[in-house]
């Protein structure tokens, strides 16, 4: 029997910036929507101004989760404090798991045109939490796109779609569902996701319909209720991100570039920062 996900939840988000002033659209990680277990952060960046992103994201510290850079459009130089260094490029992925700690920038590697793209934070579960430092890093053409008959095409970055089609990304954490999906006017897309995953899609271009019921709007988020049939129809050419994982139903201490399960141990991820000790303390 078919149970539709349906749309739980609908935000526009809040413009925000963030780094060195890089304007973005903050859409989970905030006051309107805090998480959606386990996923903790959404930011969606654009602009051909290069004022609003010149100043990228200096040296910063994260520990306790993952980040997740996917670019759309323009090139973002990376580097980190145990010597690893590249380019993402428009259309590539990068899944940073900072574990136990790391100290990484990203700063744009253009000074005009487009620079557009997302920035996801994933929890890692506590077991996880201290795990070494280690980078999942796909340029567009590593990643398989499934192409369907309607023109319909899916990016499957992680998870796997009803298809068969297996995404780049390895993550037996919380086993994600990471897809871009192009979806034509008047068309229509049927999915299958994990019922016992925690699920959102975001629209980042034109409209689409969630179940025949609930629309969405460019710019828009919707958190998905628990259901075995995805039905998504385009009212106009669309984009979209559709993200799945499992959720960790642990408690969740954050404070910036920390994120972990109690208050001593956020002291403590702050106290090691400070002492310079951040990447080598594994206790």
């Amino acid at each position: 029997m078919h149970k539709h996900n349906q749309v739980k939840n609908k935000i526009t988000g809040i413009l925000s910036t963030d780094g060195d002033g890089v304007k973005l659209t903050r859409f989970i990680g905030t006051t309107q929507l805090p998480q959606v277990d386990p996923f903790l952060l959404l930011d969606h960046f654009g602009s051909d101004q290069p004022n609003d992103y010149i100043g990228g994201f200096p040296s910063h510290p994260h520990r306790g989760f993952e980040t997740v850079t996917y670019m759309l459009d323009g090139k973002m130089r990376h580097q980190d404090s145990v010597g690893n260094n590249g380019v993402i490029e428009g259309g590539g992925i990068q899944w940073m798991t900072a574990g136990s700690g790391i100290i990484h920038s990203e700063m744009p590697e253009q000074t005009d045109g487009m620079l557009s793209g997302f920035q996801l934070w994933v929890n890692l579960p506590s077991h996880a939490k201290m795990v070494a430092p280690q980078y999942q890093e796909h340029s567009a053409t590593d990643i398989p796109v499934e192409h369907h008959d309607n023109g319909t095409c899916i990016k499957v970055i992680a998870g796997k779609t009803a298809r068969g089609t297996h995404g780049v990304i390895k993550n037996s954490y919380i086993h994600p569902t990471y897809w871009d999906v192009k979806l034509p006017k008047n068309q229509q897309l049927t999915e299958q996701l994990n019922p016992s995953h925690n699920a959102f899609i975001y629209v980042y271009e034109g409209h689409v319909l969630v179940a025949d019921n609930d629309s969405l709007n460019q710019g828009e988020l919707a958190v998905l209720s628990p259901g075995n049939t995805l039905l998504i129809k385009a009212n106009i050419d669309s984009k979209f991100l559709l993200v799945a994982g499992h959720p960790l139903n642990e408690p969740v201490q954050r404070a910036g570039p920390f994120v972990m399960n109690t208050q001593q141990q956020l002291q403590q991820a702050f106290s090691d920062y400070q002492a310079g000790n951040l990447i080598n303390n594994n206790q």
